[in-house]
């Protein structure tokens, strides 16, 4: 396999050994991106002359005997949406163009701490509101297992340029499956934390400071161990929040395939899965039950459309701050006029979007009940196993409103926005869920979203590792390996 695939703690290794430079690894990585990158459009911001000159530094430190942490001279690239020093962050915004921010997001500084060589940043949709990534300033991202397909969003760039070998290893964000959906498109592996584990400083909607309710960051990468190695570098409190707290995330069980105990939810009747991702999941917990796991069909005791209503309402009460004073006006009008009990989605998402706090209230209180089921379903099962999207990779569509868009399920037509679902059963409910890839269909990879209990982010990564080592790991698009 061309070294441009491998992992980021093997490059690392590659490094610390001596058997490639830092500058070199960097350049390897720029060339392939030059040759690439064009058709796919997944790397749409560049810092280069800083990155070598950082390279050049990471070399002369290595050849003193100083590792600067566990990433030391892996070039790496984040979504566009995270502040980096001197560069644009725009979330695909034309009027956010000249926003040039003074300070690097919490993440980023942790990541060039431990040694990271920052390169660039990839691309997504406007506002991050899509599981497409096209936008007005930077244009479309492709899928490179097939450039017809989407790559997912919002974090569509980062996994194109992680699965094309164009970088070593990304950080999305997620709040209605932006890390776990382009993960399962594209075949990488994606983490969406327990909400608040990490800090979203530096990736919040200029002008505001906070994360809105859900949204979480989290590291995506070509191995497992990557995540469980990026986690534990971003994870923790931001300075204001470190005067009163510290992290300690509870340890991965030490499990044989034969320990694990999990539940799986293969469709459900508010949001239909393609048999192609079915059988997928299926034939993983068949594999499971036969090297004698604990897999049963169970799930958490919540009412599916309870919970996708819920979701979609919280969700965007969430996303209001990005409306201007006209927006929220004409959608407050067009509110008014749904009628009471509307079951679509642009009814419980104009509805949503103008809650009154008491309405929102009693939707958190909602919230809270389906938590205490989750908790309750964890206490017989380590985790559940799910579907991140009702189907691989679909067809580019940037027509109209997402709810007017179809993806064919199962030979029928389904309003892509009733995916949805399957970011918010567990997300909505803080708890952190990790997507690995365990498959392809007609040459479009699949993969499978692994939930585990609130703070259990690093058993869900874990199980994914055992994925990796015992059943299928990541595997490149065709067509890359020069």
């Amino acid at each position: 396999m061309n070294k441009a695939f491998l992992p980021a703690h093997k490059l690392a290794a590659l490094v610390r050994q001596g058997k490639i430079g830092c500058l070199e690894l960097l350049n390897s990585y720029l060339e392939r991106v030059e040759k690439y990158n064009p058709a796919l459009n997944a790397i749409v911001v560049f810092d280069i002359e800083r990155a070598k000159k950082r390279a050049r530094a990471a070399d002369r430190a290595l050849a003193k005997g100083e590792v600067w942490g566990p990433l030391h001279g892996v070039p790496m690239t984040v979504k566009e949406s995270f502040d980096v020093e001197g560069l644009p962050t725009t979330w695909g915004r034309p009027d956010l163009k000249t926003n040039i921010p003074a300070r690097s997001a919490n993440c980023v500084e942790r990541y060039t701490e431990a040694g990271a060589l920052l390169f660039g940043k990839t691309n997504v949709p406007a506002l991050l509101a899509d599981w497409q990534s096209f936008n007005a300033i930077y244009g479309t991202t492709n899928n490179p297992w097939d450039q017809s397909k989407v790559p997912g969003g919002s974090s569509g760039g980062a996994a194109a340029a992680l699965a094309a070998g164009l970088t070593g290893l990304e950080t999305g964000s997620d709040i209605g499956a932006s890390i776990r959906n382009p993960a399962h498109y594209c075949g990488v592996y994606g983490h969406k934390p327990t909400f608040g584990l990490c800090s979203s400083r530096g990736q919040v909607l200029p002008p505001y400071l906070r994360e809105s309710d859900i949204a979480v960051i989290g590291p995506m990468a070509r191995s497992a161990k990557d995540l469980e190695i990026a986690l534990k570098l971003v994870a923790g409190p931001d300075e204001t929040d470190a005067l009163a707290w510290q992290l300690r995330l509870p340890r991965a069980p030490e499990k044989t395939v034969r320990q694990w105990k999990v539940g799986v939810l293969l469709d459900a009747p508010t949001a239909e899965i393609d048999r192609s991702v079915q059988d997928q999941i299926q034939k993983l917990a068949d594999f499971l039950a036969t090297r004698g796991a604990k897999v049963s069909e169970a799930r958490p005791d919540i009412d599916l459309t309870e919970a996708h209503h819920t979701f979609i309402q919280l969700l965007r009460s969430a996303t209001t701050r990005s409306m201007s004073d006209e927006q929220f006006a004409r959608t407050a009008k067009l509110a008014a006029e749904v009628p009471a009990g509307a079951m679509d989605y642009p009814s419980w998402a104009l509805t949503g979007a103008v809650l009154h706090h008491r309405q929102w209230l009693l939707l958190n209180e909602k919230r809270h009940r389906m938590r205490a089921e989750w908790a309750e379903f964890f206490g017989g099962y380590d985790l559940l196993l799910c579907p991140a999207a009702a189907t691989p990779a679909f067809p580019h569509d940037q027509k109209g409103e997402r709810w007017e868009r179809m993806v064919m399920v199962n030979g029928k037509p389904q309003p892509s926005t009733t995916q949805m679902f399957w970011a918010g059963y567990s997300g909505m409910c803080y708890l952190p869920s990790t997507v690995a890839p365990i498959g392809l269909h007609e040459g479009l990879p699949v993969g499978v979203q692994i939930v585990a209990p609130q703070y259990g982010d690093l058993t869900s990564i874990a199980f994914a590792q055992m994925l990796e080592r015992e059943y299928y790991g990541f595997v490149p698009p065709p067509g890359y390996e020069d």
